[in-house]
């Protein structure tokens, strides 16, 4: 099982990204939970979105600007990030689970798979 992010770059306040999160080894389907989160410099790992059974779930700093989305022709998940600001700096991670209950989807303890990460720097 892996997971691999891709579609990470320098943007500037404002503009848009795409994050694409595959997967090999199994499928994204309604058993698992998927999960965005990201990690800036000296700060922990913090929730940014997730997709449950059909349902998303936002973080507030990132609600109404990025979009969580499922591509099941191409098994995978992808974060389209909108208006972007200088504090959506970080390194990016998309996480899949099996157990994820809705009340632990922003822990990301709760994860089982993690891929390697995504570098997105924004510029203002």
């Amino acid at each position: 099982v892996q997971l691999v992010e891709s579609g990470g770059g320098l943007a500037q306040a404002g503009g848009s990204l795409k994050l694409s999160c595959a997967a090999s080894g199994f499928t994204f389907d309604d058993d698992y939970a998927i999960g965005w989160f990201r990690q800036a410099p000296g700060q922990e790992r913090e929730f940014v979105s997730a997709l449950k059974s059909g349902n998303t779930y936002y973080a507030d700093s990132v609600k109404g600007r990025f979009t969580i989305s499922k591509n099941s022709a191409k098994n995978t998940v992808d974060l389209q990030m909108n208006s972007l600001k200088a504090e959506d700096t970080a390194v990016y991670f998309c996480a899949a689970g099996p157990t994820v209950i809705t009340s632990q989807l922003r822990n990301p303890g709760a994860y089982y798979y993690w891929g390697q990460g995504t570098q997105v720097t924004v510029s203002s």
